[in-house]
């Protein structure tokens, strides 16, 4: 019988895959699938590692609680790894995480304590600081502190690196690495200068980190900018960093590193997160350079299944101004799901309630355009629907005809902006229309993100 006894000797000797649909240059290009971890990320091999190594030096004790700071995946080590070693475990995450993350995290039993992300390190609300303080403050706790335990580099020294050398048989010229807490570069740096010295290390950094410059510049800038990518990129120097033996460094973009993973997706049917289309990035980068034949491997940090919220959202991707969409110098502009290419969701008269509200939940929207035979008849909000069904649970049952607002008021497309902020002063949506044809639905978070995209611009 080929059984385990438990996931976490599944943890590791993830597979390695060849990319073939990318322009590599003169370069083979090969993907490490750390997805492939029973907790979908690199970030297993570390959570197991420090929690073993806070055991055998007797820092952890049975019944014993867990804290760190993190930005999801190591958390989500850590959860898998104190779950079944029976240890509560108390995380502080940064606000910009996936929904997906910090849903994974709870449903796995961790405690989670959302912290802002604006804030650098040394204010009371960073995440690490956070976490070190939440530790003190508890007893029979320990603090993790990814950034600061040696556990971290080792499992990536002792463990990532051979593991790689092996399947690649020693044929590998180079191999580009994120960090986020610098344990995965630092690890593999040590065991490839020392077992085979002529292997590329290459840091994948995001625009706004202040890792690139000091890797190929030598300054350390005191502040960082903001970046969307989740895991990697920093703003201080982790105490366990070697960057002794980086090669290079490249900064890439958000966009690109969104793009290239919803590329990787498309040509390679790989799932993979935001991080590794910065890797991709790179790693692309780096091969198109090159006037020889290399050997390259990077990595699938994690999946991508935690950020379908997020960069494998089409709304969430045209918000952030990383999916073009032609502009027209109308309202339309402002639509962010129009009714013709069927990206409204709607609900007929003639439909219960209930499927109004299952609706509204599952696509979190907050109200619905009425639709007969292609043209609105009507509009329900949360507000209509709570009236209806107040009394009795029964009206669920009746119909979306009985509760709709049929007075519509309609803005054409061709008004200016301005137009709006009565119809949200009067806490109603606005219903564009060119003409008798239903454009789509304003609402006030659409006229903010217009807003926002125009100041970014």
């Amino acid at each position: 019988m080929e059984v385990h006894d438990s996931v976490l000797e599944l943890i590791g000797n993830t597979p390695i895959v060849r990319i073939h649909q990318f322009d590599t240059g003169p370069c083979t290009l090969y993907m490490k699938l750390e997805s492939q971890n029973p907790g979908g990320s690199v970030k297993d091999r570390i959570g197991l590692q420090m929690i073993e190594d806070a055991e055998r030096r007797g820092l952890l004790k049975p019944g014993g609680t867990l804290v760190e700071g993190t930005a999801g995946n190591t958390g989500l080590g850590l959860a898998l790894v104190a779950a079944q070693k029976g240890y509560r475990l108390v995380l502080v995450i940064p606000d910009k995480m996936s929904r997906e993350k910090i849903s994974n995290l709870k449903a796995m039993g961790a405690e989670v304590v959302l912290t802002r992300s604006d804030v650098a390190k040394g204010h009371p609300e960073y995440y690490q600081d956070l976490a070190e303080r939440l530790a003190n403050e508890m007893d029979n706790a320990f603090f993790i502190n990814q950034f600061g335990n040696p556990a971290n580099p080792k499992a990536h020294e002792e463990g990532t690196g051979p593991e790689i050398w092996r399947q690649m048989d020693g044929k590998l010229d180079a191999i580009v690495v994120g960090v986020g807490s610098s344990g995965t570069i630092t690890g593999l740096s040590h065991f490839f200068q020392r077992e085979a010295p002529n292997v590329d290390i290459i840091l994948a950094d995001p625009v706004g980190s202040i890792l690139e410059q000091y890797i190929n510049h030598g300054n350390l800038d005191a502040k960082s900018a903001s970046w969307l990518v989740e895991g990697i990129g920093e703003d201080f120097l982790p105490v366990i960093s070697d960057f002794t033996h980086v090669t290079k460094a490249y900064a890439i973009p958000d966009s690109e590193s969104f793009a290239l993973g919803r590329e990787l997706l498309m040509k390679e049917s790989i799932l993979g997160g935001s991080s590794t289309g910065t890797l991709l990035g790179a790693a692309l980068r780096y091969c198109k350079e090159q006037t020889e034949p290399k050997n390259v491997l990077t990595f699938a940090c994690d999946t991508g299944n935690r950020y379908l919220s997020k960069m494998y959202n089409d709304f969430w991707m045209r918000d952030q101004g990383f999916l073009e969409r032609e502009e027209v110098g109308d309202l339309r502009d402002l639509i962010a799901r129009p009714f013709a290419s069927h990206d409204t969701v709607t609900v007929g008269p003639d439909e219960p309630l209930a499927n109004a509200y299952t609706r509204m939940k599952l696509y979190d929207v907050s109200q619905l355009p009425v639709i007969e035979n292609d043209q609105i008849v009507g509009i329900l909000d949360e507000s209509d629907l709570l009236l209806a069904v107040v009394g009795s649970p029964d009206c669920f049952d009746k119909p979306v005809s009985s509760a709709m607002v049929s007075d519509l008021n309609f803005i054409d497309v061709d008004e200016p902006v301005e137009k709006l902020l009565p119809i949200f002063e009067q806490d109603y949506v606005a219903i564009v229309r060119d003409g008798e044809e239903f454009l789509g639905l304003i609402t006030r978070v659409d006229l903010l993100y217009h807003l926002r995209r125009k100041a970014d611009c």
